[in-house]
């Protein structure tokens, strides 16, 4: 079941440096939402906060509210790793594990949770996953072949079998297409398509088309300066918000004044 992200008052520092300030926005469900802005607008910063990724960093913090539904998932009873297993991440470099196949490699998340099963309940999960993530059929002659050995596209939908292999309720994705070649972008772009039926899909891209393509609700995050905090500017249905935004910061950004 695909759950409905609130968020409100969101501040993100890293250390003393406030990265993300005062953002506020709802992400619906089953739908894709796409974050744009140019470098350093705190986007990714923002996407990793949605799920307490940015909390590897030393010295990182929030302040503000992150609802999955009816769960504050900075409450000081939720544990982050619930929270990740909820809300999958797919990075931007394509990053299956090393030493394990293309098997190995689907069900990593699951063993990591501790979740014993049978040799067919796993057969069938990863069967399921690669097949959501439209790789089953050029891989299932090769499970055991390491996950490194596949192009780079591949891999990226690979990462993205292991990201719903746990079943999540959101998928966060981080320019999930800037290593990769048109091929394979386009084969990322009809996947997120198809997994927007059963997942909240948030997306970061410096791509305006590929916003443009691929999401329902378009979100423009800017900053007044170097060194100046990130912040949202407009959120809105995609198709307004590349053809009449409501902010001239917006429209210069979109039609390429700056950025």
């Amino acid at each position: 079941m695909a759950k409905r992200i609130d968020v409100s008052g969101l501040n993100v520092y890293y250390g003393d440096f406030l990265a993300v300030e005062d953002v506020s926005m709802t992400i619906e469900p089953r739908s894709v939402t796409a974050f744009i802005g140019s470098s350093g607008c705190g986007k990714s910063t923002f996407l990793r906060a949605l799920n307490r990724m940015h909390e590897v960093l030393p010295g990182a913090t929030v302040n503000g509210k992150v609802m999955l539904d009816d769960q504050d998932i900075y409450s000081p009873d939720v544990d982050p790793v619930a929270v990740r297993r909820e809300i999958g991440m797919v990075f931007q470099k394509p990053n299956p594990f090393p030493t394990m196949s293309i098997y190995e490699n689907v069900i990593a998340g699951v063993r990591l949770n501790n979740q014993r099963m049978k040799r067919s309940e796993a057969d069938d999960l990863v069967e399921w996953a690669l097949t959501g993530a439209n790789l089953w059929e050029e891989v299932k002659d090769r499970l055991k072949s390491p996950g490194t050995g596949l192009s780079g596209g591949q891999q990226q939908r690979l990462c993205i079998a292991r990201a719903i292999a746990v079943e999540p309720e959101v998928l966060l994705m981080d320019e999930p297409c800037s290593a990769l070649d048109p091929i394979s972008t386009l084969a990322i772009e009809d996947l997120i398509s198809k997994l927007k039926a059963n997942y909240t899909i948030v997306i970061v891209t410096h791509n305006m088309q590929q916003a443009a393509r691929v999401s329902e609700t378009t979100a423009f995050f800017n900053t007044k300066g170097t060194g100046k905090p990130g912040h949202l500017v407009e959120r809105g249905d995609t198709a307004k918000i590349f053809t009449k935004p409501d902010r001239k910061e917006t429209e210069d950004y979109i039609t390429g004044r700056f950025g």
